[in-house]
């Protein structure tokens, strides 16, 4: 079992937070910002500010670097490749996304259950691609 190659991490982990970002942008920003924004509205809040999406982007960037060690830690016993990628990406997705978003969008009725079941199902598409991305970066010399 080798060590960790953390510069790999830190740069596959970059890029996959900014693909994450751009996938994000097409998803929130775009195609579900009607339904974002009328129900921050029915919650007595503003529109998503660009301090906010600056937030948000600070995270997927984050979020990108916490996938590919992720990744870099199961590759040994998975395996380097693709499936390993989408492996790592389901369980991130299955413990970042997935349960917050249910936990706290779902069962409180905090936003629709449309919206949520439609933006936790773009997230693991996007946490998949970005997952993809992020490791193909990832080598362990």
């Amino acid at each position: 079992m080798g060590k960790i190659n953390w510069g790999r991490v830190i740069l596959g982990g970059i890029v996959a937070g900014i693909v994450y970002c751009v996938l994000d942008y097409l998803v929130n920003g775009i195609l579900l910002s009607a339904r974002w924004n009328n129900e921050m509205a029915a919650l007595g809040h503003a529109a998503i500010t660009t301090r906010q999406i600056i937030c948000f982007n600070i995270l997927n960037i984050v979020a990108g670097i916490t996938f590919v060690w992720l990744y870099a830690a199961i590759r040994p016993r998975y395996g380097a490749g693709p499936r390993t990628a989408i492996t790592a990406a389901v369980w991130f997705w299955i413990i970042g996304v997935m349960v917050p978003n249910l936990a706290f969008m779902w069962v409180t009725h905090l936003f629709s259950h449309h919206l949520t079941a439609y933006s936790t199902a773009a997230a693991l598409v996007e946490t998949i691609i970005a997952g993809l991305v992020g490791a193909s970066l990832y080598k362990e010399v």
